[in-house]
């Protein structure tokens, strides 16, 4: 049995063992009864003059063997002549589905349009490099689904939808860092997350499982209110199950929907722009000092604020904030240009960027009403069109300094930045709706002032950041999680709107898995 400790220390004890234990030496927490310790939570804590770390320890009479090897990769049993899940996507909600699945006795069959995880390495540099867009393999398609090469950061607040510490473990399992289990906000980094990806779809084929890449859902047939065979571009297949989790970028998956008189519904999602700053400047700002040092990490920021906009309260908010990392095109079809951002593992490059937005609703899609149930994904469309002719019909963004935004002036000119296609100089008015454009504005000066040096005229704004979430949700029962008039279709994960990141939609994965074992 062991002993928890909640303990405060410097940076080096947070981030190097041996300090750790010389320190734990020192303060007479190591002893005869508990000669050994594992880190279990780690946290830095910024809020002082001094850098402080919060740290859970456990103190332990034998000495932890734990590594990669150690954690479980589940009950993995073979299921090659097991009733079929096709599951529709081989992302994060896919392919827990998928594990979930083999652990509950069934075969799952994954149905990915995109390419396998290593293979779309090509497509993302044609999309940097030359500007050609793949519309089925690319920063939101393919295998590992869009967090893959957009940042693989875990941290969710998930945490009443499912177990998020199986979720990390079954990570860890497949050849992730175990510091994911310890850090508050963990992150694996887009240049390693394809190899645990790799790991997984080997523990699913092993089992018993399929994966047939390149292979897009173009139709179904229905039979009394259930789908009962599946229309791919190799073919046709008879299916039981269906688990929709394409991620919130498949269009085609939700015109095909409509066209079917399948339920869905316009949803909320957030809109903006990605900022850059120089890393440096925002340790600075979030560590008090010029240099972080050794052993502190790249610095993020949280930020939000309700500004009022024509006499209503609207919320700005920072979203998927990338220390040390890089903006990213992340269109799936050409005529569009989109952007996010994602971080290496070592988040050691010397940009910073966020996600800088604002949610829209159904009154902001008004004018697009006669797109139905597709009005929000059609108003998230014609921005993302907009973006591409502004800047010059290529995947070269739009881009203003900080400083001109708020002052509404095109830029002269504009500094070096991470997204690699380049930057035209625009003024984001013209793109971005009123609205989005007012509340940014006015959520950017009050970002100044909780930030000091935030806003400068060496931070560069780039356009638009608009796949937040999903536009589109596909309603299901909250206790069967079949869709209400579809009874074998689960909609799962981000595409279906019930996730937002790499662990929800893995959790979804495995509630969809669960829900269909329930069925008996």
């Amino acid at each position: 049995m062991g002993k928890i400790i909640n303990i405060i220390t410097t940076p080096e004890e947070g981030y190097n063992s041996f300090a750790l234990e010389d320190w734990l030496n020192k303060e007479n927490y190591l002893s005869k009864e508990f000669p050994y310790f594992t880190l279990k939570k780690r946290s830095v804590d910024a809020r002082g003059r001094t850098i402080k770390m919060q740290l859970s320890v456990e103190l332990l009479e034998q000495e932890s063997t734990l590594d990669n090897k150690a954690w479980h990769k589940g009950k993995l049993i073979n299921v090659t002549n097991k009733p079929e899940v096709h599951i529709i996507g081989a992302g994060p909600a896919g392919y827990f589905c998928a594990l979930q699945c083999i652990e509950n006795g069934f075969k799952p069959i994954l149905l990915e349009r995109g390419k396998e995880v290593q293979a779309r390495r090509i497509d993302l540099a044609n999309i940097s490099k030359k500007h050609i867009v793949n519309p089925d393999s690319n920063y939101c398609y393919g295998e590992g689904g869009a967090g893959t090469y957009s940042d693989g950061k875990l941290y969710t607040r998930s945490k009443k939808r499912g177990s998020v510490q199986k979720v990390l473990e079954q990570l860890v399992a497949h050849g992730a860092t175990a510091e994911i289990l310890i850090d508050a906000h963990p992150h694996i980094g887009t240049n390693k997350l394809p190899k645990v990806i790799e790991e997984i779809r080997t523990s699913i084929l092993s089992s018993g499982g399929e994966i047939h890449f390149g292979t897009s859902l173009l139709d179904f047939e229905i039979k009394n209110n259930k789908i009962s065979q599946l229309i791919t571009n190799k073919g046709s297949m008879p299916c039981s199950h269906v688990v929709l989790a394409t991620g919130h970028s498949a269009r085609d998956i939700y015109y095909l929907l409509e066209r079917k008189k399948v339920l869905i519904e316009p949803k909320p999602f957030a809109l903006g722009v990605r900022v850059e700053h120089q890393q440096k400047l925002i340790d600075k700002i979030q560590y008090k000092t010029e240099d972080r040092g050794k052993y502190l990490p790249a610095a993020s920021y949280a930020l939000v604020h309700n500004v009022i906009h024509e006499k209503t309260s609207e919320g700005v908010f920072s979203f998927c904030m990338c220390p040390g990392g890089f903006i990213v095109p992340a269109a799936t079809s050409e005529g569009e240009v989109v952007v996010n951002g994602m971080s290496p593992s070592k988040r050691d490059s010397k940009f910073s960027n966020s996600g800088i937005v604002v949610t829209v609703n159904d009154k902001d899609f008004a004018q697009y009403s006669k797109f139905g149930n597709l009005r929000a994904l059609e108003f998230q469309a014609d921005i993302e069109k907009k973006n591409f002719e502004l800047a010059g019909k290529s995947q070269k963004a739009c881009g203003q300094l900080l400083t001109d935004f708020i002052d509404n002036k095109v830029s002269n000119s504009l500094p070096i930045c991470s997204y690699q296609p380049g930057l035209t100089s625009v003024n984001l008015k013209e793109i971005l709706p009123s609205k989005i454009d007012d509340v940014l504005r006015k959520g950017f000066i009050e970002f100044g002032k909780k930030m000091k040096g935030y806003l400068t005229d060496e931070a560069v704004l780039v356009g638009v950041e608009s796949r937040t979430s999903s536009p589109v949700k596909i309603p299901r029962d909250k206790d069967t999680l079949q869709h209400p008039q579809i009874k074998n279709l689960f909609p799962c994960g981000e595409g279906g709107g019930f996730a937002g990141g790499i662990v929800s939609a893995a959790i979804d994965g495995m509630n969809c898995a669960d829900a269909i074992l329930a069925l008996g």
